[in-house]
């Protein structure tokens, strides 16, 4: 289905991204680049707190103890 994916080089990656910036311009670029690394941070802290949910409750006992 994608096959002609395989066979996109370098040089249409940059015109398709010419034509990209043209038609949103560089401020909506930025700011879905910026909410793409939000998005980013906030996987990788549930994929953090997934793999070790012992920590988490560990630090709310710890205050709890005070």
């Amino acid at each position: 289905m994608f096959d002609f994916l395989r066979n996109i080089g370098s040089g249409e990656v940059i015109i398709i991204a010419v034509i990209v910036l043209f038609f949103f311009g560089g401020k909506k670029l930025s700011e879905f680049a910026q909410g793409l690394r939000e998005s980013k941070k906030e996987f990788g802290k549930i994929k953090e707190d997934l793999q070790n949910p012992d920590d988490k409750k560990d630090e709310a006992s710890g205050d709890d103890e005070k």
